[in-house]
């Protein structure tokens, strides 16, 4: 069983504002981002990716656009799923936001 202690893990700076640790198998991966840079003026630009997304918003507030949706204001305690190779993206509301994603497939992009 795989495990990781948040206080005995070292978080991966993404960029100045972003950190994320990651946990995964062979067929899940769980991902908790922490953002210290809101809130923005406008969205991260959109992107995609072929897995399949689910994500917690653990704390803080942001805007969630997903193609072909309505755009959702959605605050702590709140979900989203985004379907494979649809362009998403947030947009931060508050200075701190906690995300927990789970992606199947793994994403091999976020390994070193």
């Amino acid at each position: 069983m795989a495990v990781l202690k948040f206080n005995k893990s070292q978080p991966e700076k993404v960029r100045e504002g972003l950190e994320r640790r990651i946990i995964y198998g062979s067929n899940l991966m769980t991902v908790l981002i922490d953002f210290a840079d809101g809130p923005w003026d406008k969205p991260e630009p959109p992107h995609r990716h072929t897995h399949e997304q689910t994500s917690y918003v653990a704390e803080g507030e942001i805007i969630f656009f997903c193609e072909g949706e309505p755009d959702q204001h959605l605050k702590t305690g709140d979900m989203f799923f985004v379907p494979s190779g649809k362009m998403h993206t947030v947009q931060l509301l508050t200075e701190k936001v906690r995300l927990v994603d789970s992606f199947n497939p793994v994403r091999e992009d976020f390994l070193k």
